[in-house]
């Protein structure tokens, strides 16, 4: 378990993620800090959920800057992936039974119910609080499917987040679908970190996905900076007055802080 709250159930705590695989294994420009990436991939760490669960993808960026100032941009997409490992379900199990049995001991607890009484009825299988707390508040590993959260990442040098969104969407509908793609999955991989090259400044760079082109677009030595982030997502997450104010702390050179989950 990633944290310390053990009074959250099984299914909502966090436990630790790692990296499993990542290509290519070095860039001498780019070296690979495998602790930060795994931590900026999945700031929350690993996840549960089981088929009751929201398990829409969720997709989100970072930026790893470094001591000279370079910086390198991360692109994520976190979806969910059923678990096969009979060991860790029962593990999942095992956890909740647990829970359940602390909750009704605190609750016990809190109306002066002496020990016995609680082992007893635990042992009987009869106690409806306990029963209320595992009809609500379970997994049971004869009815329930459990999902892991899992991500896929790409590292750039610049910050492309429309193309590398649309190639990990695509990549992720390959991944999941039971028609295979056209090629394997490697070649799709491949051809993206070995293949497209990086668009000349003022100039705009078609390649394909694994099932539809992408079209990313560089800005020319007199133009603005690369701004791929969409203005209409700050709008529906910061709000018009709020917008307003952060722009107005920029003209005044204040230093600002954004804060959220």
């Amino acid at each position: 378990v990633a944290g310390e709250n053990f009074d959250q159930s099984p299914l909502r705590r966090t436990f630790k993620s790692k990296v499993l695989a990542h290509y290519p294994q070095n860039i001498e420009w780019n070296p690979f800090d495998q602790d930060a990436v795994n931590m900026l991939c999945m700031p929350k760490g690993l996840s549960f959920r089981t088929q009751a669960d929201n398990r829409e993808p969720q997709l989100h960026s970072f930026i790893i800057t470094r001591e000279d100032g370079s910086r390198t941009y991360g692109f994520v997409l976190t979806f969910y992936e059923e678990v096969t490992s009979k060991q860790i379900c029962t593990a999942m199990q095992t956890l909740y039974q647990m829970h359940n049995a602390e909750q009704y001991s605190s609750v016990c607890a809190s109306s002066s119910c002496s020990m016995d009484s609680l082992a007893s009825s635990i042992d009987e299988g009869d106690a409806t609080s306990l029963a209320k707390l595992q009809r609500y508040n379970s997994y049971d590993i004869s009815r329930d499917t459990l999902y892991v959260s899992k991500c896929i990442c790409l590292i750039t040098p610049l910050p492309f987040m429309q193309a590398c969104k649309k190639f990990l969407i695509q990549l992720y509908k390959a991944v999941t679908s039971q028609q295979p793609p056209p090629l394997p999955l490697e070649s799709y991989i491949h051809n993206i970190l070995y293949e497209v090259p990086l668009p000349p400044p003022g100039r705009s760079l078609k390649f394909y996905g694994v099932y539809e082109p992408i079209i990313c677009q560089r800005p020319g030595p007199n133009e603005l900076p690369l701004s791929d982030y969409p203005l209409r997502e700050v709008f529906e997450l910061l709000g018009l007055e709020n917008l307003v104010q952060v722009f107005t702390c920029v003209l005044l050179e204040m230093q600002i802080l954004l804060y959220s989950q």
